[in-house]
């Protein structure tokens, strides 16, 4: 099979990128990003593979490529976190890492000997935060779908509100069977950008189940106790972090304790001004007036900016903003604040089946996860008529309508088994 350039090579990996559920639009930082993680070889490789989890033998006949050689080039993109290696049993099937939930964390909860770490922090915060390209391609519009959610701090809702198992921190961890704890990516590339130490620590990146299972094996994590997760829970609370898991109903991977001065998807909310960059919880604050001192301790702590306070006056919600985290119930001594059921219901996919096709869709690149061989003809017939009809007006809007959602969603789980 025929080479590109290195220079060319390298922008096809860009494109690629960009057609997964997390957008990566082209940009010299993003090419820089991508010099530094990958080799000419591997880049080559990932742009040939296909989206969707594949096995080896699928892989070796879409890039004309034998298993002996395709292995060690695999196994490389596996240890870097570029490609992640999913088991079932004895089986195992190779996805494409986005760029977050993706190699981003893992490039920093473990950074491999070798890596240039400084100019890669530099380089993705530049991308990630300092450029909007990033930012405005995933949450700039109305999206709904993002990777991650927030949670809600349990005893910070209203007396009549519950706080369901999918919402609970303390559930989740019941429920899984095994736990790791790795570095906060964040904290880390913060820490190589500009030196600041966060008061929450390194060691707090939390992954439960199969997540746990891939984190361990790959070295990005150690594996824990859950008791040890059940600790650091309640550090987390005591220092107003923000909890954050994976955008699923079923299952979720990551359990996240989140600060405000790091964590690019609160910053992202409160610097950029972008929202969904985490989908709130199914709640949100409301200040009791007879209760509240009027002191803005509330709008002090608020990861978000979500609240106001002026000097003397009742605090306003600003409810687009609000993530229904419960951190400003829990500063405050007056308990004037309380978490109440948000009026309007929060989309939240049942499983990651579900978040990466409803993101796609979202996002425009839909086709490239439902066609998802490079060099079909027929895939590529198929990628520019889906995509085609896709943006027509009205047509996105109407599959994420509560309406057709569901319907869309069980003939493409149908259709994809």
């Amino acid at each position: 099979m025929g080479h590109s350039s290195a220079k060319d090579i390298f922008r096809a990996l860009g494109r690629k990128l960009d057609q997964t559920s997390v957008r990566t639009p082209w940009t010299p930082t993003l090419r820089r990003i991508l010099t530094l993680l990958y080799t000419e070889a591997e880049a080559e490789l990932v742009v040939a593979m296909p989206h969707r989890p594949s096995s080896l033998a699928r892989i070796a006949r879409i890039t004309q490529r034998t298993a002996a050689e395709l292995q060690p080039l695999l196994e490389g993109l596996c240890a870097k976190g570029l490609v992640m290696d999913l088991w079932d049993g004895d089986t195992v099937q190779y996805m494409l890492s986005p760029m977050v939930i993706g190699f981003f964390e893992f490039t920093f909860m473990r950074a491999p000997q070798g890596l240039p770490i400084r100019p890669l922090a530099e380089a993705f915060h530049a991308y990630i935060l300092g450029e909007k390209a990033f930012l405005e391609a995933n949450f700039g519009g109305q999206e709904q779908v993002s990777v991650m959610r927030a949670l809600p701090h349990e005893g910070t809702q209203a007396p009549q509100v519950t706080i369901l198992d999918h919402e609970s921190a303390s559930a989740m961890v019941r429920e899984a069977k095994r736990f790791a704890i790795g570095t906060c990516a964040c904290r880390h590339e913060r820490l190589h950008t500009d030196g600041k130490v966060c008061a929450a620590g390194l060691a707090t990146c939390t992954s439960l189940g199969e997540t746990a299972d891939f984190l361990i094996r790959r070295g990005f994590a150690r594996e824990v106790p859950r008791q040890a997760v059940d600790d650091l829970l309640v550090r987390s609370r005591e220092l107003g972090l923000v909890l954050s898991t994976d955008n699923v109903r079923q299952a979720p991977g990551f359990l996240c304790h989140c600060c405000a001065c790091c964590c690019h998807l609160l910053r992202g909310v409160r610097e950029s001004g972008y929202p969904g960059a985490i989908v709130s919880s199914s709640l949100m604050a409301s200040v009791d007036e007879a209760r509240c001192r009027r002191c803005g301790r509330c709008a002090q702590v608020c990861p978000v900016h979500a609240i106001t306070a002026p000097p003397g006056e009742i605090p306003r919600l600003h409810e687009a903003f609000c993530l229904g985290c419960g951190v400003c119930a829990l500063r405050c001594t007056a308990q004037a604040i309380h978490l109440v059921s948000r009026p309007k219901r929060t989309l939240l996919p049942e499983d990651i089946f579900e978040r990466i096709l409803l993101q796609s869709l979202e996002r425009g690149t839909l086709q490239h996860v439902l066609f998802d061989h490079p060099r079909r003809l027929d895939h590529a017939f198929l990628r520019a008529l889906t995509g085609g009809f896709l943006r027509l007006p009205g047509v996105k809007q109407a599959l994420m309508s509560e309406a057709l959602r569901s319907r869309f969603l069980g003939f493409l789980r149908k259709h994809s088994a």
